[in-house]
């Protein structure tokens, strides 16, 4: 068995892996990392990058047809291959060579197979042709491994071949009919998209539309999905699913509605990767989320173990996950070499943004911003508040932008500190 030794070794070679391993040899330190699929992770080949490639066509078509002048340029629709061809290209045709290049350059190693640890700050990597190799990290190992969509126990879901958001991302066509099971953030985006390149789309939301945001977002959205002939359907649950010998996906609802489709998006949530990286050698429970403290080192996980991204289930977001990668790299760069660990709200080595200032973009029509608390959020918190709303359309910047421009902006306020702690903001191209 041959056997490696490096000062940190990753194991997941996403965004937030390969920020990890890159932050970690700039502060002098050698690491691996280790990959199963493709470098690169989730975002560059099914989320960030090829969802946006799907959204933007349709959005830059919205936005010439609410201006006079560029509308009346505007005949036809969307070409729907054009578009499918187009988000290829932002997956890298879902070959990591220019990722793989990137860690040379970088000076991280890479190991491709599946990543197990043995026992303390040893991972053992299992390649495709069974080959076995041992890497050893002389001061911590990092599991960055994502998550991966949740399939609920719905009868005979999975026999009836469900896409999950990596299906809509990569789709190789357009469905005649899409349903999908969801009201979030994917659900959303996924019903934004192929409703623009031609689908019949049908959202079965049984908790709403975009339900962790400001309502009112999930109500600028649930309006705008219905004009552009999308049927959303809020409260509704599916209870069976079933596809039959043509092909035809069949979903019946709580309410006894049933909706033929020719796929079945499932977009409920998301599990941790973790069912089988070895935890168990380690005495923590496989396939369970990971809990950490400030500086990203697993509870209970001896010293050596941290946990960045998704698997730490702090904030289910990429940008985010690379700002713990950072916080996580440069915690055990400091650690490595004796210097003091600044962890206190905001220092350098804790990740508070997390639970105090997260950013996000849902790129929905119209699209949502916020950052920081949503009203309920903050009361649920135990703080008094104060909400202060205001009709977007109501600013002259906003009536430039577009002809009968609709959105909302809210803020929400501590009373007892004077400081803004939400904001949100939808509207089109409020992103921007």
């Amino acid at each position: 068995m041959t056997a490696f030794e490096y000062d940190v070794v990753v194991i997941g070679a996403g965004p937030v892996g390969e920020n990890i391993a890159d932050r970690v040899v700039q502060g002098g330190l050698t690491a691996a990392i280790v990959e199963r699929e493709l470098v690169g992770g989730e975002c560059s080949y099914w989320a960030c990058m090829p969802t946006k490639a799907l959204l933007r066509s349709a959005s830059a078509l919205r936005a010439a047809r609410q201006l006079p002048g560029a509308r009346e340029a505007v005949t036809g629709h969307l070409d729907a291959a054009a578009v499918l061809g187009r988000r290829d290209s932002f997956a890298s045709q879902w070959k990591d060579d220019g990722q793989v290049s990137w860690l040379e350059s970088a000076g991280i190693a890479l190991h491709r197979g599946q990543g197990r640890i043995r026992w303390a700050r040893v991972v053992q990597v299992t390649g495709v042709d069974g080959v076995t190799v041992t890497l050893t990290a002389r001061h911590a190992v990092v599991v960055a491994t994502g998550s991966s969509a949740l399939l609920p126990d719905i009868p005979g879901l999975r026999e009836a071949a469900p896409w999950s958001s990596r299906e809509a991302a990569s789709a190789a066509s357009v469905p005649r009919r899409l349903a999908i099971i969801g009201g979030g953030v994917v659900a959303a985006e996924m019903a934004t998209a192929f409703g623009a390149l031609g689908s019949s789309v049908t959202v079965l939301a049984r908790d709403g539309v975009l339900p962790s945001a400001e309502p009112f977002a999930g109500e600028l959205v649930t309006e705008s999905l219905r004009e552009a002939g999308v049927s959303v359907r809020l409260g509704a649950n599916a209870v069976s699913v079933s596809r039959g010998d043509s092909g035809t996906v069949h979903v019946d609802t709580a309410d006894g509605e049933q909706v033929e489709a020719d796929e079945v998006l499932v977009a409920v949530g998301r599990i941790p990767n973790t069912q089988d990286i070895g935890l168990e050698n380690v005495g923590l429970a496989p396939g369970v989320w990971l809990a950490v403290d400030d500086t990203l080192r697993v509870v209970g996980g001896g010293g050596w173990l941290y946990v960045a991204g998704d698997v730490n289930r702090r904030v289910l977001l990429t940008h985010q996950g690379k700002y713990q990668a950072r916080a996580a790299g440069d915690v055990i760069v400091a650690r490595a070499r004796g210097e003091k660990v600044e962890d206190g709200q905001w220092g350098r080595h804790a990740v508070t943004a997390d639970e105090r200032a997260v950013p996000q973009v849902i790129f929905t029509d119209p699209e949502v911003a916020s950052v920081g608390l949503t009203a309920a959020a903050a009361a649920a918190a135990g703080l008094r508040i104060r909400v202060v709303d205001y009709d977007l359309g109501s600013v002259a910047g906003s009536s430039l932008h577009a002809d009968g421009y609709k959105g909302h902006a809210r803020m929400v306020v501590d009373e007892d500190r004077k400081v803004i702690i939400g904001f949100t903001l939808a509207g089109p191209d409020v992103a921007n």
